[in-house]
């Protein structure tokens, strides 16, 4: 957007200079940008600007500080979602989210890689850094993410070579990359199997294509990182340098120091993660004695 011919050529789309500085998804900028939250040069902007780091970018009436690539903040968290809670900011039903749970942040906000409907559980990962975020959901990155599922019904051999070949959703083709079957009791069967995408509800319905039903549905990988016991149910927990690093590598993008935490996100980050227990399992009600 910056018109000087004394000045650099803008170079960069302005959705991806806000999401670098924290603010949120590229695709959550471009809908911001769409209604008119953003200002560039002091003209409300559209989809398609360019703009370069001279360039004055507000963001809801409130200045935005631009920064290159390689100074941009990257901090990653993985917090371990339980059952019942829903991936977005704000609900207006006033149900629980797992935003509700995260360590507060200034100036920035946490960018969720990926989403999980409100009765899966298991790995989250959030981010500082919009770009990387965006890396890891594009479908051509082709990240693995690894799910513990358990079955209904009886599978057969059929059913796995099916899913394995692809199937035909109604939103396209679909396929699991990998089927390990891990046992049961009953007629539940425990499975992991492995996808390639991000679509809504897609190992469910892969199932569901076989006239099968998922009673549970747990993540337990999202890329190299796994979902260990540092992180409970409602917890969360920051990824070391060399996390964060492995997956700047998966999403070919440069590693970048992960930036110490000053002596108030410290405190602030541990008054948060007191705040925020783990959650118990519900307990069966007390019987009346009679």
């Amino acid at each position: 957007m910056t018109q000087s011919t004394n000045t650099p050529p803008a170079n960069e789309k302005l959705q991806k200079v806000l999401a670098r500085a924290g603010l949120g998804s590229r695709r959550e900028m471009e809908t911001a940008i769409a209604d008119g939250r953003v200002k560039v040069n002091g003209q409300v902007a559209k989809l398609g600007d360019r703009v370069d780091m001279r360039d004055k970018v507000n963001f809801d009436d409130r200045p935005v500080t631009l920064r290159p690539e390689n100074e941009a903040p990257r901090r990653v968290i993985m917090y371990n979602k339980p059952e019942g809670e829903l991936c977005t900011r704000k609900d207006p039903e006033g149900r629980r989210t797992v935003f509700e749970r995260l360590p507060r942040l200034k100036g920035e906000r946490w960018i969720a890689i990926g989403r999980l409907d409100i009765n899966t559980s298991g790995l989250l990962l959030f981010t500082t850094d919009g770009e990387l975020a965006n890396r890891l959901m594009h479908p051509s990155t082709q990240v693995e993410r690894e799910y513990a599922v358990r079955v209904m019904g009886e599978v057969k051999r059929e059913h796995i070579v099916a899913m394995v070949d692809g199937v035909m959703l109604e939103d396209g083709p679909a396929r699991f990359t990998d089927v390990q079957e891990f046992g049961g009791e009953g007629i539940n069967t425990w499975f992991h199997v492995v996808i390639l995408e991000g679509r809504n509800r897609e190992v469910r319905r892969l199932w569901e294509s076989q006239e099968l039903t998922v009673s549970r549905l747990k993540r337990v990988r999202y890329g190299n990182i796994f979902l260990d016991k540092r992180a409970k149910a409602g917890e969360w927990v920051e990824l070391t340098q060399d996390e964060v690093d492995d997956l700047a590598t998966l999403a070919n993008l440069e590693t970048r120091k992960v930036p110490e935490l000053t002596p108030d996100e410290k405190n602030r980050w541990s008054r948060d993660k007191n705040k925020r227990r783990p959650v118990q399992a519900m307990r069966k009600p007390r019987q009346n004695r009679r």
